[in-house]
């Protein structure tokens, strides 16, 4: 039903809380009282009753007039950008902008006719200064001289398009796409790690000439059992996952004696004994035996110069790094949930907080070395990517948000919103909707911080690879927000500033010279896809969806700005889905809403269609059975397209036919714990990988792209 009364719409359009959207059916669907209530208390402001709805707003009336300047202007290169200054009535004023590699840039004031206010008893007047346009990339200081003051806050020039890097060139790339956790080895301990990223991409670099390697969020989760299974739902998304680093790469390992050795290899010949018959990744009792032998690398020490090392990254790294390390500390001793723990630990800054960290001093560096470590590891993936001429490396994937008990929502406080969660409205797939149980950013808060928080995540997850995939990048312009103790049908969308947060995205890729895209799948405005094209950022193209006239769209319909792919993590590998394996999991799980013998027959109608039209096109042999044959036929389908990314599932390569993810399930069926597996269902190790036959086949696709005279290496 729609809002009762106006100052409630009034509020709730000054917080960007869209109080109607378009359902999955079509229908404009109003969002009700409560929900809007819900969402203005989970940003700290009270509409409970009419009288305090009406004090918020005139409050937030005030917002901008208390502030001499706004706490962030976000500009793209070659435009000017209108500054509003606020100074107390009559008072001359100035503005110039202080460069960030130094120099400075006057703006010029231009007529305001707004009449001056009566603010907290004081009368205030509105100034509007103009900062030019020819301004360079970087994040720059706004400041406003008066005569008894000086205010600064940020400007940040942002890229008005990034498009793609430069190691590209005028070329097509294609990569493959990997859940690293899944990709054993001989020598790593249980699940794939960093040194097998960065044979992975030596091998698919040398071998087969991939330019990159997809891989799952490698975002840092809890440093302790039970660890959540989801890299999309992490405890920061700024830190490495320390669970990937290869204990035995570590220069310190190789300076322990024949004692210290032997304990490290006793640990994970325990660890092999304990997890050996399992089939699936077991990270609890692989992270307890890690971190033991990490422990005893870590009590070795360093040499001078690895301290020097050590200490640049944790100077540059800041307060985070260090707050991040003590929450570490602190869930050992108060548990997994820190809204669960004694009231003068719930911020980081509180006095009890440092004390604690100064008896756990040792404790607390030794999980600021962690980080240190994966970083240099990661840095070493990322090399061998390079060496073996691929021009992006690794790409790194950023989830959408991250746990409500998270690292990430203890650091920055109330930057999250309080008692809120991230989710979906009801859609064809799921029409309960969806609350992925993740903390969402607050707008205004975002810009009170000049977006460092994000800016610092970004760069964070550029500093090591060539590539960003942004999962739901629709969450630079919207999240839908569920209240606490709320369906996900009684949520609303809150918008967000995506000049801003699209412009430092690119500004940060920029940067690293790398590539950006974004995961454009489901539901999303039509507007946005043209947005983010105009920015030069790719969208995604998944060939089971891309539909058209009741049929498959046609591959030269696809997008140039596109990362081009059969399938993705979030359905069966392109084998299994042809088998309708996904439908009898679904059946299995209680999860369809048809009988299975209608699904089965409508998923066999989709496939006979597909059969019919790559036959046509001569991708497929007519009568062709081989499963592998068509998916082989699939990824000759979009490499005849015209899209710039290509993209390849290395379950697909190997021929797996288990999926790694189950929407709609958590512990029914085994998400994000399934290692890779051959065509019988067999693990396969990342030695098999290399010498897999049908990986060189798949490979052999990838690289004909004759038909779109791009050159090659």
């Amino acid at each position: 039903m729609p809002l009762t009364n106006r100052v409630l719409a009034d509020l709730a359009a000054a917080f960007r809380i869209s109080t109607e959207f378009w359902d999955w059916k079509g229908r404009l669907t109003e969002v009700d009282d409560a929900t809007v209530v819900g969402i203005l208390a989970g940003m700290g402001v009270d509409a409970s009753t009419e009288d305090a709805a009406h004090h918020a707003l005139a409050e937030h009336a005030l917002r901008s007039w208390r502030r001499a300047l706004p706490a962030c202007t976000v500009v793209q290169q070659g435009a000017e950008a209108s500054v509003p200054v606020h100074v107390p009535a009559g008072t001359p004023a100035s503005v110039h902008v202080r460069l960030e590699e130094g120099g400075r840039r006057d703006a010029h004031q231009v007529d305001n006719h707004e009449p001056d206010r009566e603010v907290d008893g004081t009368w205030v007047g509105e100034a509007t200064f103009v900062v030019p346009g020819d301004l360079p990339l970087g994040y720059h200081r706004l400041v406003l001289e008066m005569p008894d003051r000086t205010v600064e806050e940020t400007l940040v020039v942002t890229p008005a398009f990034l498009g793609f890097p430069a190691a590209m060139g005028s070329r097509r790339v294609w990569g493959y796409a990997t859940q690293l956790y899944s990709v054993r080895s001989a020598k790593s301990w249980g699940m794939g790690d960093l040194a097998d990223l960065a044979d992975l991409a030596t091998w698919s670099g040398t071998q087969h000439f991939a330019d990159y390697l997809l891989v799952n969020p490698l975002h840092a989760a809890q440093p302790m059992p039970p660890l959540e299974p989801s890299p999309y739902l992490p405890s920061s998304r700024r830190y490495v996952n320390p669970l990937y680093i290869r204990p035995e790469l570590i220069p310190e390992y190789a300076g322990l004696n024949e004692n210290k050795r032997q304990r490290i290899a006793s640990i994970k010949a325990e660890l092999d004994k304990q997890i050996g018959g399992s089939d699936r990744i077991e990270r609890n009792p692989i992270w307890l035996a890690k971190i033991a032998a990490l422990r005893i690398v870590y009590d070795e020490g360093l040499s001078e110069v690895r301290m020097m090392a050590k200490e640049n990254f944790v100077r540059e790294e800041g307060r985070t790094l260090s707050q991040f390390a003590t929450w570490c500390v602190l869930v050992s001793t108060f548990g997994m949930n820190w809204r669960e723990w004694p009231a003068e630990f719930l911020r980081p800054s509180s006095p009890e907080v440092a004390t604690f960290a100064a008896e756990y001093a040792r404790d607390v560096d030794f999980f600021v070395w962690l980080q240190w470590v994966a970083d240099n590891q990661l840095r070493e993936a990322q090399s061998a990517a390079r060496a073996a001429g691929m021009r992006i490396g690794v790409m790194n994937d950023l989830a959408v948000g991250v746990s409500r008990s998270s690292a990430e929502a203890w650091v920055l406080g109330d930057a999250f919103a309080q008692g809120i969660g991230v989710g979906a409205p009801p859609d064809h797939y799921n029409q309960l909707g969806q609350d992925w149980g993740q903390a969402p950013w607050r707008p205004d808060r975002l810009e009170d911080l000049s977006y460092a928080p994000f800016r610092a995540m970004v760069a964070g997850n550029l500093r090591h690879s060539g590539g960003l995939r942004v999962d739901h990048i629709m969450g630079l312009f919207r999240l839908w927000w569920i209240p606490e103790g709320m369906p996900p049908t009684q949520g609303a969308y809150v918008r967000y500033n995506h000049e801003a947060m699209v412009g430092i995205l690119l500004l940060e890729a920029h940067r690293a010279g790398a590539l950006v895209v974004g995961e454009d799948l489901g539901t999303v405005e039509p507007w946005v896809r043209d947005y983010l094209r105009g920015r030069g950022i790719l969208g995604t193209s998944v060939a089971w969806f891309e539909m058209a006239d009741g049929g498959p769209l046609p591959p030269e319909a696809y997008r140039e700005y596109c990362m081009a792919s059969v399938t993705t993590h979030d359905m069966p590998p392109t084998a299994g889905y042809l088998a309708l394996d996904h439908i009898r999991l679904q059946y299995s799980l209680g999860m369809l809403t048809e009988s299975l013998d209608d699904e089965l027959a409508l998923a066999e109608r989709t496939f006979d269609t597909w059969n019919r039209v790559l036959v046509e096109r001569g991708l497929l042999a007519e009568g062709e059975t081989d499963v592998a044959e068509k998916v082989l036929a699939m990824h000759r389908w979009i490499v005849d397209s015209p899209a710039r990314v290509l993209c390849a599932a290395l379950t697909d390569a190997v021929g797996d036919r288990l999926t790694q993810n189950q929407p709609g399930t958590v512990d029914e069926y085994p998400n994000w714990r399934v290692p890779l597996s051959g065509p019988d269902g067999q693990p396969l190790s990342l030695e098999e990988v290399f010498t897999s036959e049908r990986a060189a086949r798949l490979a052999a696709v990838m690289n004909d792209f004759s038909v779109h005279a791009i050159g090659r290496r």
